[in-house]
């Protein structure tokens, strides 16, 4: 059966995030190439990556990780275990705030698979509010960990 959306605990089951460090509460969209992502948590004090000044700008970096590697997941072999890799880089990264606390409503995570082969992965990513400003863009590399497929 093909997976066109997940709720949280759909999203928690295929990353190796727990408890509240899992960001995204809902998969909306996904093809091959990309996924769409929402997320709440953002707004919740309680959320891992705040700090005494709030959620900071790069957090939003986080939440496109995890995009990217719940997309990584949902192409992989049926059955078989995601792929773990590490995020080696981030490059042209803008941000439209120093808070992703103050972005209102719900996040809307959205991941582009650029390129990928058996080591590594390079995405554009776009985190935005729900009328669809752009709070964060940019493009990231995920390296692959040896021996645990390639998620692609």
């Amino acid at each position: 059966m093909t997976i066109s959306t997940l709720d949280h605990a759909g999203i928690a089951a295929r990353l190796p995030h727990a408890g509240r460090m899992c960001l995204l509460d809902r998969l909306l969209h996904w093809t091959p190439r990309a996924i769409h992502c929402s997320a709440t948590s953002h707004h919740d004090p309680l959320n891992p990556l705040r700090t005494p000044s709030g959620l900071l700008a790069p957090c939003a970096i986080e939440y496109a990780a995890q995009a990217m590697a719940l997309h990584g997941a949902l192409c992989g072999p049926s059955g078989a275990p995601p792929a773990h890799g590490m995020l080696v880089s981030v490059r042209d990264t803008r941000f439209a705030g120093a808070r992703l606390d103050l972005v209102p409503g719900a996040l809307q995570v959205r991941a582009e698979r650029l390129g990928a082969d058996a080591r590594q992965m390079q995405y554009r990513f776009v985190v935005a509010d729900e009328a669809g400003k752009v709070f964060a863009e940019g493009r990231a590399t995920i390296v692959l960990v040896a021996g645990e497929g390639s998620g692609s």
